[in-house]
This record gives C-alpha cells, structure tokens and sequence, in this order.
C-alpha cells in the first residue's frame, strides 16, 4: 500500500518545471481526506505546501436556510462551486498570496480569509468531496488540477466514521444515525460512483 511519503514523492515529481502544481484530494465525508492533507504537508518539502479546504466553500447556514437546503447540508448543491472555481483560477495565476475561507465544524460554519496561500507555495492541495464529481458544474474544476487523488473506503466503514464523528460533536446517536443515512451516505455514494478516475487511488481501510 502506498504511504504518504510515496504520494508526496509523485507530487514532487509531477512538479518538475511547474513553478507550482495544484492537486486535488478527493473522497467521500469521512474518507480520511483531512489526515491524508496533513500528512503529504509534513512529507512535501517545508515551507513550499499549502492547503485549500473546499469546507470552506459551504453556503452560510442562512443562505442554506433560504435555499430550502439546510437539511441537504454537505450535498453538491450546497456549496459556493463558482466561488471555489474562482479562487483556484487565482491561485493558478501565480497572484501573490491568496486569501481561502475553512469550515469550523464545531461552529458549523465557514471563516472567509482564515488562511492564506502564499505566493511561494509550489505545491498546493485541495481536499474535498467533489471536486472529481463528474457533472456540471464541478465539472469545471477538473481542468485546474495537475494530479488527482482519490481516498477509497468502504461504506461500512465510512458509516462507522461518520456516526462518530457527530456524536463527537454532541448530536444523539438517534440523531446521528438519521442525518448520516438521511443525507451522508448518499453523498458519499454519490461521491464513489459518481467522481472521474483518479490518477492516484489511495485505499484507506484503517481506523480514522
């Protein structure tokens, strides 16, 4: 099974004569995507990493509110993709530094310019559900990549993650069971069977 040291190598040698390479970590909730991103930043060389959560992107609570989409939350629809698309075209220009928000989840909402991608950054991932979802219109994130990484985890498993993760947060496991097989299993599905080919498949079965 590859490491993350073996990711972070690829990453390097696919940046070879780019004066940056952006690349997208995809995978359904609770794949692991955050602990994977840790992780390639401790392994890319220091200083030159950065991360652009698409958390981040989430339309605000009230947005979702008046969408009529507040209990779809986490669903394609539900998040600032023009937004998204727009701040990585910056990023790829090259522009000095570029402001990015992140999603706190124990406040259940998201932060706008809470981290910076500074200009020297060569090597800049993205973590996020859908961003090899192919169907419009994330389909235009596609073309801003330089490599791909999707996390694969069966669903039992992601099932089991997810549970814990909101109880973690203080919902009951009533509660829990109901928004995970209501709203997070379907996308996470939708995730799976939906998302183009990556060209790096990285199997995580481990408890996380």
């Amino acid at each position: 099974m590859q490491t993350a040291e073996d990711i972070a190598a690829r990453i390097v040698e696919q940046a070879r004569g780019l004066s940056r390479i952006v690349v997208a970590l995809a995978g359904p909730a609770g794949a692991g995507k955050s602990t994977l991103s840790e992780q390639l930043l401790a392994a890319l060389p220091a200083g030159e990493a950065a991360l652009v959560p698409m958390d981040g992107f989430h339309f605000d609570n009230a947005v979702l509110d008046a969408m009529g989409l507040r209990n779809r939350k986490g669903a394609p629809e539900t998040f600032d993709c023009a937004g998204l698309v727009a701040t990585l075209r910056r990023i790829r220009s090259g522009e000095e530094a570029v402001a990015v928000p992140v999603f706190d989840r124990e406040a259940d909402l998201s932060r706008a310019g809470a981290a910076i991608v500074p200009a020297d950054a060569r090597f800049v991932l993205v973590e996020g559900n859908y961003l090899l979802l192919d169907r419009p219109p994330w389909t235009e994130i596609l073309p801003l990549f330089d490599l791909t990484i999707f996390i694969e985890v069966a669903i039992a498993e992601l099932d089991r993650r997810l549970l814990a993760r909101w109880t973690d947060l203080g919902r009951s496991e009533e509660a829990a069971r109901a928004w995970v097989e209501g709203n997070d299993l379907p996308n996470a599905r939708l995730v799976i069977e939906s998302s183009r080919q990556a060209d790096i498949v990285w199997e995580n079965a481990r408890a996380g």
